[in-house]
C-alpha cells in the first residue's frame, strides 16, 4: 500500500514539473495573480477656477499663393510686379502682363535665358497676328525643351485659344488635354519635325505641328498651334 502511495506522488511531482515547464515557455512575464481586496476608487479633485470661454476668433492664416507669369522662367521674376509698358491697341496687347515684348513687326515675343551659355538669350515664345489667324509657337533650342517649357507652352497656348477662339470650358479641357499629350510625345521624340498639321479643334479649324525653323538665328525645331480668329 505505502508503494502505491509512493508512486501515486512520484506521478503527481511529474505532472506539476511539466505543467510550470509548459508554462515558462510559453511566456516569461512573471504570473498574474488577482487581488481580492477592494481599492477606494480616486476621484480627480474638482477645480474652483470658473471655466472661461474665449470668444476671440483667431484668424486663419493661409500660404500665400504666388503667380507665375508665362514669359517668367526665373523664380526672382516671378516675384517682381509685372514690366511697366506703354498702352498698346494690339489685340495681344495683354501678353504684356505675362512678360512678353513686342517687336519692331508687331509680334509678341518671350525671351529665355540659355542655361547652356552665359548671356546668352533666345526666343522661346512668340506669337503674330496674320491676316485672320494667330500663329504662335514654342521653340526648342536644338530639339530639346528647357526646364519648365513643356507646362508654359501649355499655359501660352490655352491662353490665346481662351481669349480668341469661341470655346466652353468643357472643349477647352479636352483641348488641353491633346495638346498635352502632343508635347508630351515631342519630348519623348515620338513625333518628329514634319510641315503636316493636325487639326485639334474642328468649329474653329485650330491646327497643332512640330516642325524644323526655316529661318531665324535659332537652330532647333518649334510646336505651333494656328487658329483662326472670329469674325466679329
Amino acid at each position: 500500500m505505502n508503494i502505491i502511495v509512493r508512486l501515486f506522488g512520484a506521478i503527481v511531482l511529474q505532472v506539476s514539473a511539466l505543467a510550470a515547464m509548459s508554462s515558462m515557455a510559453m511566456s516569461d512575464d512573471k504570473p498574474f495573480r488577482v487581488n481580492t481586496q477592494q481599492t477606494p476608487a480616486v476621484y480627480p479633485q474638482k477645480t474652483t477656477q470658473p471655466f472661461r470661454v474665449n470668444t476671440q476668433q483667431t484668424p486663419a492664416v493661409y500660404p500665400q499663393k504666388t503667380t507665375q507669369r508665362i514669359c517668367s522662367l526665373d523664380p526672382i521674376e516671378d516675384l517682381l510686379p509685372p514690366p511697366q509698358t506703354k498702352t498698346s491697341n494690339s489685340l495681344l496687347s495683354y501678353l504684356a502682363e505675362q512678360g512678353f515684348t513686342q517687336n519692331k513687326e508687331g509680334s509678341w515675343v518671350c525671351y529665355a535665358n540659355d542655361p547652356k551659355k552665359e548671356g546668352r538669350y533666345f526666343t522661346l515664345f512668340k506669337v503674330k497676328q496674320v491676316n485672320s489667324r494667330l500663329i504662335a509657337s514654342s521653340f526648342l533650342d536644338e530639339g530639346s525643351l528647357i526646364q519648365g517649357q513643356e507646362n508654359r507652352s501649355l499655359d501660352f497656348f490655352m491662353m490665346l485659344i481662351e481669349h480668341h477662339t469661341n470655346t466652353t470650358k468643357e472643349n477647352r479641357q479636352g483641348i488641353r488635354r491633346y495638346l498635352q499629350a502632343f508635347v508630351s510625345l515631342v519630348k519623348e521624340g515620338k513625333i518628329k519635325p514634319t510641315r503636316r498639321g493636325y487639326l485639334f479643334d474642328q468649329p474653329n479649324q485650330a491646327m497643332v505641328l512640330y516642325h524644323t525653323l526655316s529661318s531665324g538665328n535659332l537652330k532647333g525645331t518649334g510646336i505651333t498651334i494656328n487658329i483662326y480668329l472670329p469674325k466679329s
